[in-house]
């Protein structure tokens, strides 16, 4: 059977071209027009046109209104993760002072670009990486919460693999837990990423327009995650709102 992804003689030179088309738009910035790239780059100008189409049918770039110059499209902002600047000192502050009041662990994360990435993790009590919450959502606290926020949660948890035996991965069943997200304002596993531990999580959110910005989590012994934990909860709400006016 033909392989129908097989790459011709001609094919690798095809690719590499479009990816110098797209430096060279990062690097020149918007409104750079097909001229310019055919001769900063030294290709033909049919050449240079077709890949342009191409790129343009993708989404990774876009012809600007008056249809002279080209700036990268919707596809190209995902080829690179967003860059998150760390959180305010103030902000800093107040997660500090919650993990003076707690022996759990407490976490910051960032939603920016609808991407979960820790901010300040608790370096008393590590956390897993950025790349492991960030790409397996459905099974942490934090990444419930970016999930709930979702028109369409599917989108983003793509891959509901176990991590351990109590995650939860069938899609009815996470949609009925991201509801409960959605209803409570509180996110809760329970041994689902790592099966000794569990965490809480809510949502910091911009209070204009209701966006989410931020998670706060506290991670502990699984077991202890899965009791009512009302005064946890308290102090953790009482915290995220006022992450709120340092993180919005």
């Amino acid at each position: 059977m033909t392989d129908p992804i097989a790459l011709t003689g001609r094919q690798p030179r095809a690719v590499r071209s479009a990816l110098a088309v797209l430096e060279e738009v990062v690097a020149a910035g918007p409104g750079v027009t097909a001229k310019e790239i055919s001769a900063a780059l030294k290709l033909p100008q049919a050449t240079t046109y077709r890949l342009l189409n191409l790129l343009v049918g993708e989404e990774y770039l876009v012809r600007l209104p008056d249809l002279r110059g080209f700036a990268l499209g919707r596809r190209a902002a995902r080829l690179a993760l967003p860059v998150v600047p760390p959180p305010p000192a103030a902000a800093r502050a107040v997660v500090e002072h919650l993990r003076g009041m707690v022996r759990w662990g407490v976490h910051l994360a960032s939603f920016r670009g609808a991407t979960l990435t820790l901010v300040d993790a608790d370096p008393d009590h590590p956390p897993s990486e950025s790349a492991v919450l960030a790409r397996y959502p459905h099974a942490s606290a934090l990444g419930r919460l970016l999930l709930a926020d979702q028109a369409d949660w599917r989108a983003l948890a793509r891959d509901l693999r176990p991590l351990t035996a109590q995650t939860v991965t069938g899609s009815a069943e996470l949609g009925a837990r991201l509801a409960e997200v959605t209803a409570s304002g509180l996110a809760r596993q329970c041994g689902e990423l790592n099966a000794e531990k569990g965490c809480l999580a809510v949502p910091v959110r911009d209070p204009v327009t209701g966006a989410l910005v931020a998670g706060l989590a506290l991670c502990g012994p699984a077991s202890r995650v899965a009791e009512p934990n009302e005064e946890l909860v308290r102090l953790l709400r009482e915290h995220a709102d006022r992450l709120v006016p340092l993180l919005a």
